[in-house]
């Protein structure tokens, strides 16, 4: 893994990209917190290779991995699962989850 002069992830593929796209509700209600929780704690897992996240409205973060199967780890993690109940009742309206196979990559710094 590597970053750009922009700050934007450099990385050789194949490799996977979990893609969340969320809507919030009003209010922190401890998500700020458990977000930086949960970034400290993907970094730690085995297959992370990095994530970009932005928001205005819509949020949309992308985590980028070495393999399904470490995505599934990631899934079944214990803390974040508390995580993802928490999000889906207290945090979002909507949210939407994407895993695609990332084949090519090309772009400029």
């Amino acid at each position: 893994m590597s970053e750009s002069e922009t700050g934007l992830l450099a990385l050789t593929p194949p490799y996977y990209a979990v893609i969340f796209s969320s809507l919030r509700r009003e209010g922190d209600a401890g998500y700020g917190a458990m977000s930086e929780q949960m970034v400290a704690l993907a970094r730690e897992q085995p297959g992370f290779l990095g994530m970009e996240s932005a928001r205005d409205g819509l949020g949309i973060t992308v985590s980028y991995w070495q393999s399904l199967e470490a995505i599934r780890q990631w899934k079944g993690q214990v803390d974040h699962g508390v995580a993802q109940r928490r999000g889906r009742q207290d945090w979002y309206s909507a949210y939407r989850v994407r895993i695609a196979l990332v084949e090519r990559e090309y772009g400029m710094t």
